[in-house]
C-alpha cells in the first residue's frame, strides 16, 4: 500500500472508533430503556434480557408526551423565527454603518453573549411578572429570543458585511428604500447563515430547562424537558423511568435533524463558503 492510502486508512479508522466513542451514550440509554430496574441494579452493562416495552407505556402517559412535545416544537419554531428575523434586521444597519457608535453596539451586542443565562434569570422573572406574562406562550417566547438575540444579532453582522456592496448600491441607485434593500436583496442571501444559526437556537431552546421551569406552572404548558424532570423527580430516582423518558425527550429533535440533516450542512457548508 502507499502511504497516502495508508494515511486515508488510518484516518478512516480513526473517524469510525470517535463516532463510535460519541455514540456509545446514546446506545446505552437505548439499551437501558428496555430494561427493569432489577435487571439494570444486578448487571448495570448486560444487553436486556427482553424488551421491557411497558417502561415506555408509562413514561408515555405519565409525562404527557403528546402535549409537551407539541409545547416544545411550537415554542422552538416561533423562536427561531422571531430570533432569525429580528436579529437579521438589527444587523442590517449595524453591519453597514461604520461608526464608532456602529461599533459600540456591537461590543455591547458581544457583551451580552458573555453574559451567562442564570444572571437574567431574576430580572426577566421580575419585568413578565409585573407584564402579566409568567405561565404563558408568549412569555417563554419572548424570553428565549431575547436571549438568543445577542448571537444572531453578532452572527448576521459578520454575514452581511461579506455581502458586496455593489449589489446594495445598484438598488439604491433603482430608487430602493433601505427596507426593501434589506427584504429584497439582502434577506434571500441570508438562507446559509440562518441555516447555521437556526441549528443553534433549536438546540439551545429545546434542550434548556431553568427558564421553562421558572416561567411555566401549568402542566399543559410543560416543554419535554419539564415533563421528563416532572415525570423522573430529583429523588428516589429509577433507571425503568429515566432512560424510557430520556429517549422520549431526545427522540423529536433526533428526527427534525436526520428529515433536515441536508439542509443543515448544506447550510452551514455555504455559509462557509461565503
Amino acid at each position: 500500500m502507499h502511504v497516502a492510502q495508508v494515511r486515508t486508512y488510518i484516518a478512516n479508522t480513526l473517524v469510525v472508533a470517535l463516532v463510535i466513542v460519541m455514540l456509545l451514550p446514546l446506545l446505552y440509554m437505548i439499551t437501558m430503556s428496555f430494561r427493569t430496574a432489577t435487571e439494570i441494579a444486578q448487571a448495570p452493562l448486560a444487553l436486556p434480557e427482553s424488551l421491557a416495552w411497558e417502561n415506555y407505556a408509562r413514561a408515555f402517559g405519565g409525562m404527557n408526551y403528546i402535549r409537551a412535545v407539541i409545547n416544545s416544537i411550537g415554542i422552538t419554531i416561533s423562536v427561531t423565527i422571531l430570533t432569525a428575523l429580528l436579529g437579521s434586521m438589527a444587523a442590517f444597519p449595524l453591519a453597514r454603518n461604520t461608526s464608532r457608535f456602529a461599533r459600540g453596539i456591537i461590543l455591547l451586542v458581544a457583551l451580552g453573549l458573555a453574559t451567562p443565562n442564570f444572571v437574567t434569570i431574576t430580572p426577566i422573572y421580575v419585568i413578565f411578572r409585573d407584564l402579566g406574562l409568567l405561565d404563558s406562550y408568549l412569555g417563554i417566547i419572548l424570553a428565549f429570543t431575547a436571549l438568543n438575540l445577542p448571537l444572531a444579532v453578532f452572527f448576521y453582522v459578520g454575514f452581511i458585511g461579506a455581502i458586496p456592496k455593489d449589489l446594495m448600491e445598484a438598488a439604491k441607485l433603482d430608487n430602493c428604500t433601505d427596507w426593501q434593500i434589506f427584504w429584497y436583496v439582502v434577506r434571500p442571501l441570508l438562507g446559509p447563515a440562518t441555516a447555521t444559526l437556526s441549528l443553534f437556537v433549536m438546540l439551545m431552546v429545546w434542550n434548556d430547562f431553568t427558564y421553562p421551569l421558572l416561567l411555566l406552572t401549568d402542566k399543559d404548558k410543560f416543554t419535554v424537558t419539564i415533563s421528563v424532570y416532572r415525570f423522573v423527580g430529583n429523588q428516589n430516582i429509577q433507571p425503568d423511568m429515566l432512560f424510557p423518558a430520556a429517549v422520549l425527550g431526545s427522540l423529536p429533535l433526533l428526527a427534525l435533524f436526520v428529515v433536515f440533516q441536508r439542509r443543515i450542512v448544506s447550510g452551514v457548508t455555504a455559509g462557509a463558503v461565503k
